[in-house]
């Protein structure tokens, strides 16, 4: 078997001039581990659905806003088990899923499946489930034309 290689550009471009630059250009659209990060998430969130193409799937990963996050996410990845560097995340950036699925349906996607991440630091193994109070992820789909 030949191996192939794909032809990649990287370029430093934020979300929403990428988005008015190639408007419906891409079959898939990640945004993952940055939304928590942003001033305006909503805004990078309508950015992803602008460019993904009618029919095309966005998928979103970030961290909920709740007690048990700050626990886990800042005081224990950052703080105790040193995972992070200190101040990686902001507490009140972080994004309830009623809120990054209210974004999602303003740009116009239609949420279709959430899943809860989880990792063990003993194991440093990750799995997918189905609590999403921590780190979660969104499935959603621009509807077709």
């Amino acid at each position: 078997m030949e191996a192939q290689t794909a032809n990649v550009a990287y370029r430093e471009i934020s979300a929403e001039a990428l988005a008015a630059e190639a408007p419906g250009q891409f079959d898939l659209v990640t945004c993952m581990e940055m939304l928590e990060h942003v001033p305006d998430p909503a805004s990078i969130v309508r950015a992803c659905s602008t460019l993904v193409k009618p029919g095309g799937w966005v998928f979103f990963s970030t961290l909920n806003r709740n007690a048990k996050s700050f626990l886990l996410a800042i005081v224990g990845a950052e703080y105790v088990l040193n995972m992070l560097p200190r101040g990686t995340h902001e507490y009140a950036k972080m994004i309830k899923p009623s809120e990054l699925g209210s974004y999602c349906r303003d740009a116009g996607l239609d949420l279709k499946q959430t899943k809860g991440m989880s990792y063990n630091p003993l194991t440093k193994r990750y799995w997918l489930n189905s609590d999403a109070s921590v780190n979660y992820l969104f499935a959603t789909q621009r509807p077709a034309a």
